[in-house]
């Protein structure tokens, strides 16, 4: 039997990796929120990959609570994810997917553009995901990672805190409140270069964004988790010494 795949949460995205998964014939051993990780890891010592499918705000807890023999196989798919995130706890060289299509409840999953991967596994999730026929891409370097990693989170973002105003579709946003995307993504960046250490080509990181943007024209950009979003880039904003005087406005209104 191939070497089984732990899947540390079992929601809609998780459910879509897990199909794929299975399809390559590894078995997959689901872990969720009421579970002892811990029990599973002594069942389950040395999987392929650990793949952490749960929301942002769950990412932290799970990651420092992770059992030590899954150190590493770990596996991050969650949105606004930076290297920060996993190297505060010390994980060197995880296996990352910059996740490109959405899965909504009752509806099958909706390709964007196809989605980045890096690490030790990469090549494994693309294949998981082709038996999908959901595109996704194999990255060469960590640099590629970053620079990935950073442009869905300047899509995220801007999109979202921008649909606080606009209300409508990506569409929209880009042909009729460009200059409000534009201001926002240079703001989202500012926090974005601050959170790395890094400076980045924003002309690069808008078309990159753009592309994403070109990908379902139709996407709403306001999700239920915009407000939060736009609060946390404040917040990160402000521990950075950052103005971000339009997402100020924004938030006040």
């Amino acid at each position: 039997m191939k070497r089984p795949i732990v899947m540390i949460g079992v929601g809609e995205m998780g459910g879509v990796f897990a199909r794929g998964i299975l399809r390559t014939g590894h078995p997959v051993i689901p872990v969720t929120r009421d579970m002892d990780m811990q029990v599973v890891a002594d069942k389950y010592p040395d999987p392929l990959l650990a793949l952490v499918a749960v929301a942002e705000n769950d990412l932290h807890s799970v990651l420092k609570s992770l059992p030590a023999a899954w150190h590493g196989c770990l596996g991050l798919l969650q949105n606004e994810l930076l290297p920060r995130d996993w190297l505060k706890y010390d994980y060197i060289n995880p296996t990352v997917i910059s996740v490109w299509f959405e899965k909504k409840k009752g509806q099958d999953h909706k390709v964007l553009i196809p989605s980045p991967a890096f690490g030790p596994q990469a090549d494994f999730l693309v294949d998981a995901l082709a038996k999908l026929e959901i595109p996704a891409r194999s990255l060469l370097s960590a640099d590629a990672l970053l620079d990935e990693l950073v442009i869905k989170n300047v899509y995220i973002l801007t999109t979202n805190i921008c649909g606080l105003v606009t209300q409508g579709n990506v569409d929209d946003l880009w042909n009729n409140h460009q200059d409000l995307a534009r201001t926002i993504a240079n703001e989202v960046i500012d926090i974005q270069q601050w959170l790395t250490g890094h400076t980045f080509d924003r002309e690069k990181l808008v078309q990159g964004m753009l592309e994403g943007i070109n990908g379902d024209l139709q996407h709403m950009c306001m999700g239920r988790s915009a407000p939060a979003r736009l609060a946390r880039a404040i917040q990160q904003a402000e521990e950075a010494g950052l103005a971000v005087p339009r997402m100020r406005e924004i938030s006040q209104q």
